[in-house]
């Protein structure tokens, strides 16, 4: 036994030391460097923002929470000038000093001026914008001739164009109540019947990809609204006897376009209705003065939104005929304000928001001589300055922008007159937006006052002064012309007015004046304003102030 185990551990021992068979491992392949696993994680999130694109919509873009790049390489989005889905078009505007007599350009025009080949008044001209408008329209327009572009900072861009006499392109947005928006090919971003197809001041800015949300426009017309202010109509006289032999509303057939189209037309009637009112005629020169009641119908047919009652001659028929008066108003839903039932009622403003805008009317009669409302009878509101100083205050604070009229003092020149100056500033220190002469039967020059316009007096509107005796015995016609302010506010902001200019004929009714007469009138106001040299525009011979001319 024990030789057995002997034998199997010899043989296991020759077995483990016998040779191995030889088996030829695949040799390993040489050493490589260390590659990192393939990944498809995308580049960081950034803007970049060509340098094209207007500060509002350079500060929407930084509400979005996205880093910028001034590297478009590595741009993950892209807001340039464009016309893809996502875009937004841009209004610009032609824009000049305030006292400038040119109304309207065509794109032609402009266009010369951008390459310096324009004749006329503009010739060699800069024209003014900020570097993102210059490079937004050189993508469109090409490079301006060489000078002819003058780069300025938004912030500085309106008072150098008035001390260079000089126009500019602006974003909508930036219109001020300073500028004069020109119209290009008749079509003006303040209008309500703008056609924007047919406007050429328009970018179209987009992004690369639907990521944010872009506003449709810089110009949303459900936000604007105009207001159109009218100066002195008194249906009596030569006025009522026209009306009675060509129709209740002939006087205002040429303008009632201008004042339908506004969003709230004013009328300033200075007389009672009265049903017990004589039979006008032309040579009826008693200042006891009334309407027949069925010449409402002219207030309605052109549209009219509201009534200024703050005239010297409401109460000329007594208590009753006031009375009569507001019963009328308030049957065909026809505001009032400057005067009513009582003091109180008459001072109260009446308060509208028209498209987001709120608009306050306030007026009072300035006037000593003439009998005012009291706490127990009907008239026109007395000026309380401290009473209206005080209302201003609290309605601004409610967000209100004030358009204060006023009935005044009358004289037959250019004025201010009297006392105007002192209760005009008052109410536009307060801070009324819009301060206006209802009174004046010669229109009266204008200024702005701090962050207020000041028309000292529109004119006549609807009345019968053709002409007017001075006291030296000369006869003027300066009666006839006639001023009718539009004013724009978009947005709870006030753009600024347009002036509407109109010729008396026929006793009753104005007209649209022509070209040259508007050119004359608004040249002579501008200058007696203070503002001729920022006139460009050739200035024709005005029609003298004072014209001799024939009675009838």
């Amino acid at each position: 036994m024990k030789k057995t185990l002997i034998y199997l551990i010899c043989f296991s021992i020759l077995a483990a030391c016998a040779p191995a068979e030889v088996v030829r491992a695949t040799p390993l392949p040489s050493p490589i460097p260390f590659l990192p696993a393939v990944t498809n994680t995308p580049l960081p999130e950034a803007l970049w923002v060509s340098p094209a694109v207007p500060d509002d919509l350079v500060d929407l873009a930084k509400t979005w929470n996205i880093p910028f790049t001034i590297d478009p390489s590595i741009a993950t989005q892209k807001l340039d000038i464009a016309d893809v889905p996502q875009s937004t078009l841009w209004v610009y505007a032609l824009v000049a000093p305030f006292a400038t007599v040119t109304d309207n350009v065509t794109e032609q025009y402009l266009l010369s001026l951008w390459s310096a080949s324009a004749s006329g008044p503009m010739a060699g001209r800069s024209l003014l914008m900020a570097e993102s408008t210059l490079k937004a329209f050189t993508a469109v327009w090409g490079e301006p001739a060489s000078g002819i572009v003058q780069v300025v900072s938004s912030d500085e861009l309106m008072d150098t164009a008035w001390r260079e006499s000089v126009w500019a392109i602006i974003p909508f947005e930036d219109i001020q109540p300073k500028w004069k928006v020109l119209s290009v090919d008749g079509q003006s971003p303040l209008r309500k019947d703008f056609d924007v197809a047919k406007y050429p001041l328009k970018i179209n800015y987009g992004l690369s990809s639907l990521t944010f949300v872009l506003p449709a426009s810089n110009r949303d017309e459900s936000k604007l609204a105009t207001v159109i202010l009218t100066g002195v109509t008194a249906l009596v006289r030569a006025t009522a006897a026209t009306m009675e032999i060509k129709g209740v509303t002939y006087p205002g057939s040429l303008i009632r376009d201008w004042m339908r189209e506004a969003d709230v037309a004013h009328i300033s009637n200075e007389v009672p209705f009265d049903a017990a009112c004589p039979t006008p005629n032309f040579s009826y020169t008693n200042l006891l003065l009334c309407s027949d009641p069925k010449y409402l119908d002219l207030f309605l047919d052109i549209g009219t939104d509201i009534v200024e009652l703050t005239g010297d001659h409401f109460a000329d028929r007594g208590v009753n005929a006031m009375l009569e008066t507001l019963a009328i108003y308030k049957k065909n839903n026809l505001p009032y304000y400057g005067g009513g039932a009582n003091s109180e009622e008459a001072r109260q403003p009446i308060l509208m928001n028209v498209n987001g805008n709120k608009i306050a009317f306030m007026g009072c009669n300035g006037k000593l001589k003439y009998a005012k409302a009291t706490d127990t009878t009907p008239g026109a509101a007395d000026c309380d300055y401290d009473f209206f100083v005080d209302q201003i205050h609290s309605l601004k604070a409610q967000g209100y922008m004030v358009i204060f009229t006023f009935q005044h003092e009358e004289c037959y020149y250019a004025g201010p007159c009297y006392t105007h100056v002192k209760g005009f500033h008052e109410v536009a220190d307060a801070g009324a937006t819009v301060v206006s002469g209802s009174q004046a039967h010669y229109p009266h020059i204008m200024e702005f006052r701090g962050a207020s316009f000041v028309h000292y007096g529109l004119g006549n509107l609807f009345f019968d002064q053709m002409y007017y005796t001075l006291s030296d015995g000369t006869v003027i016609d300066g009666t006839r012309r006639e001023f009718l302010d539009r004013h724009v506010f978009y947005d709870g902001h006030y753009l600024g007015v347009e002036f509407l200019t109109a010729m008396l004929e026929d006793f009753s009714r104005p007209r649209p004046m022509t070209e040259i007469e508007r050119n004359a009138f608004l040249s002579e106001y501008f200058n007696l304003s203070g503002w001729l040299e920022l006139s460009p525009t050739p200035i024709p011979q005005p029609t003298p102030t004072l014209t001799p001319i024939a009675l009838p």
